[in-house]
This record gives structure tokens, sequence and C-alpha cells, in this order.
């Protein structure tokens, strides 16, 4: 059996940390002054004909870097500059006809964007592709110079990551943060710095642990494997998977060859499978969604838990990951990632195991060149060893992000921060009572 021991194939920032829970700190929220200078369109984006939700549709605002995506219910938050307010608005969906709105014809609450699936003729989803799927991949990895933004940018991007036990939101976590963006053709880490951020924690679900993800955006920055192909595909690697061809599709109206791709049989180590999308014409990737080799559980343990109780085995049950780009004036830059990791804890002399998902994405809202290279200095930038949590404050201002686009949040995420204050209110009130 093939094993290799030198390389790296995982996103290695990406560890939850299991404390002992020793204390509770809640901040309180500053109160920010905010002038009113945009306009925000809310709703959600329908397939046309089945009514059913579109996750991760993209809304860009024309002739600008204004964008933001669909929540997991197909609901969005579009945040407009008011100079912009006479412009179209385009989405995009994977399948889809891409489809144009005057933003004028937009209703500031409720609207709903009905898009229509792309049929393909038979002889074009049987197209012929590249013999080699393989090659293919490679090809496009190494046109990355050619087709991805080439030049320093400044993005604005809005991250969330959200801690659940089974289906209930226990913890979440929100942040906008600045990505120094080098070019795709540089071999120099992004730097980010983080700009605002805030969390709301419900303790009393969480066992006798706290958990936190360490590495915070940094984990949803990594899934970019354009820039960063080490984490999953590099030279060596590449070999100990096999590819292949699946039915293509569209997306903004071009072709897409959709490649499987999947570790071989022989390889030990826990490695990834999931699909590639390319542009036919140019050899570019749009989206990849894939998933981690977990057959192994201790393996897959040592991949991502940094510390545990002593008292329990902890093994992940799904790492998922999923990293779509953008384009614009002919270059493609990345656009949206989102990280799932669940796992299980077994407790010993416990009848019942916990169940834990952690989810992080990250979404970049706006960009600009970067004319004068300018970098944080480094004790201003966010550390790839970064927990939020610990950054962040409290969710008491409901006008915490003020004109700075952000994922719509889920009725679930909206329902569990309000349970959360209530718990939160009730032990302060608690607490006074036996203060008096």
């Amino acid at each position: 059996m093939l094993k290799e021991n030198n390389f790296s194939t995982k996103p290695s920032s990406i560890k939850f940390v299991l404390l002992f829970l020793v204390c509770i700190g809640i901040g309180s929220n500053t109160m920010w002054a905010q002038t009113i200078n945009y306009t925000e369109y809310t709703g959600e984006v329908l397939d046309a004909d089945s009514k059913k939700p579109l996750i991760f549709a993209t809304l860009t605002v024309d002739n600008t870097n204004v964008t933001t995506i669909t929540n997991s219910e197909g609901q969005f938050s579009l945040k407009v500059p008011n100079e912009y307010t006479e412009n179209n608005l385009t989405i995009a969906f994977l399948g889809y006809k891409t489809k144009q709105i005057a933003i004028t014809e937009l209703e500031e609450k409720k609207n709903k964007i009905f898009m229509t699936e792309f049929v393909m003729a038979l002889s074009e989803a049987s197209i012929d592709a590249p013999n080699d799927a393989e090659a293919l991949v490679k090809e496009t990895l190494n046109k990355k110079g050619d087709n991805y933004l080439n030049e320093s940018t400044v993005m604005t991007a809005f991250y969330r990551e959200t801690i659940k036990k089974r289906r209930k939101n226990v913890s979440l976590s929100e942040a906008v943060v600045n990505i120094y963006k080098t070019p795709y053709s540089s071999k120099k880490t992004d730097a980010m710095k983080l700009y605002k951020a805030r969390k709301s924690t419900d303790y009393t679900k969480l066992d006798t642990v706290a958990l936190k993800l360490q590495g915070g955006p940094f984990n949803t920055l990594f899934v970019d494997m354009v820039k960063y192909p080490n984490y999953i595909f590099t030279p060596e690697t590449l070999a100990y998977y096999n590819f292949s061809f699946d039915t293509s599709t569209r997306v903004n109206d071009q072709l897409i060859y959709v490649i499987d791709f999947k570790q071989k049989p022989e390889i030990i180590d826990p490695l990834y499978n999931g699909k590639l999308y390319i542009d036919a014409e140019n050899k570019i990737l749009t989206s990849a969604i894939y998933s981690l080799n977990i057959t192994d559980k201790r393996l897959a343990s040592q991949m991502f838990v940094r510390r545990k109780p002593k008292n329990a085995d902890v093994w992940p049950t799904e790492v998922s990951y999923r990293v779509d780009y953008r384009e614009k004036d002919g270059k493609w830059y990345y656009g949206y990632s989102n990280v799932l990791l669940e796992f299980k804890i077994d407790w010993d002399k416990r009848l019942f195991n916990s169940i834990y998902s952690m989810n992080c994405e990250m979404a970049i809202t706006d960009w600009e060149k970067n004319t004068d290279n300018a970098f944080p200095k480094y004790k201003d930038r966010m550390k790839s060893s970064i927990i939020l949590s610990d950054e962040a404050i409290g969710f008491a201002d409901p006008d915490f992000w003020g004109e700075y686009n952000i994922i719509e949040p889920e009725k679930s995420i909206e329902s569990a921060i309000k349970k959360i204050q209530r718990q939160l209110r009730k032990g302060k009130s608690i607490s006074g009572t036996a203060a008096r």
C-alpha cells in the first residue's frame, strides 16, 4: 500500500478545540454611529418551476464589486450604495440561466427572484471532452496566472461560524474582515485584518466542555484551492486520485465540464473526493465541492482535534468543503467558501454520546485594487491561530453591521440568537436577585 507522510493534503489550520468549561464571559456591544448611504434589499431566489430555494446563488451589482449570496434557505440581504441603485443586478446559479434585473424594479423587502433551469440538449450534455481528466485539472491549475486576478487586491469579506449540538445552534460568531489578497501567481500568503466581530453563546447547551474553532476565517480562506493547491492537490498527490468526467452543465451561460475525483483505494492517508467544475473554453475552475475520507477514525481525529477531555473519544463523522469563484472583466477570483465539520464525543461511563457540528463560511462582498501594495503591519494582522469567539463581543446592537453586506441569517440562527439572549437576561436577573 502507498503511504506518503511528507506532504500537506489538508487545511492544517482547521482545528476545533475542546476545553473544560471553566467560566462564562459575555461582553456588551459598543454602539456605532451610522450614516445611511445605502438601500437594503431582501428577498429570496427560487426555482421558477418547483419554487424550491436556490442555496448559494450569487447576486452582483453590475459594473461594481458589490455582491452577496443566498443562505441555506435561499434568502438574501443586499445593501446597495445609493450611487449604484440605477444599475442592474445579476443573479447566477450553477445549472441555471443567468438573470438580470434593474435594481429600480426591486422592492426593499420580500422580493422573489425566479430562476429558470438550463436544460441542455443531449448532444451538448455528452459533448466531447478531453480524453484525460487529470491532464485537464493540471492544465487548469497551471493557468491560474492567466485566468485569475493577478494583481494585489483588498477584499471585504463577511465570515460566520456556528456550532450546533445536534440540530440546535449553541454558538454563533460573525465578523467582517479585510483580506489583503496577493496575485494568484504569487506564492505569498494572503493577510487578513479583523475589522469587527460579534458572538453569542449558550454555554448551558455545551455539556461540560466549551468548543472553539481555531483558525477562524483562515479555515475558509485556505479552501481557495486555486491560490492554495497544496492543501489538496500537489504535483505529488495528484497521482493519488482517480479523475473522471461527469455530465456537463452550465454557469453564467458558459459550458462547464464536471470532473469527479476520488482517492485511490490503495492510499491509506485520508484524502478527498468530490467534484470540480471547469469552464470548458478557458480551462477555469469555477467551483469545487468535496469532502474528506474519514474511514479511518483515528487518523481523521488526529487531523482536527487539538485538545480534548481525557474521559472522551472524539472523531469527525463528516468533513466537507465548498469554494465558488466569481468573474469580472474576464478575470476570476475567490468569492465564497464553506467548511462543515461534524463530529461525535463518546464519553466514558455515559449512555449517550454528544453530536456537534461546526460550520464556517466566508463571502467576498466587495473588493478594490491594492494599488499601493499595502499590507497590514504584523501586529495588526489576524493570526492563523485565532479563535474568533475569544475576540468577539455580544449581539445586542441590531444595526451592528451598518453598510456592510452580510449573508442573511437563517431562521434557525435568528431564533437561536433570541433564545440565547433571553437565557443571558434570565441569568443576569437571577444573579442580580442573589446579590441583593
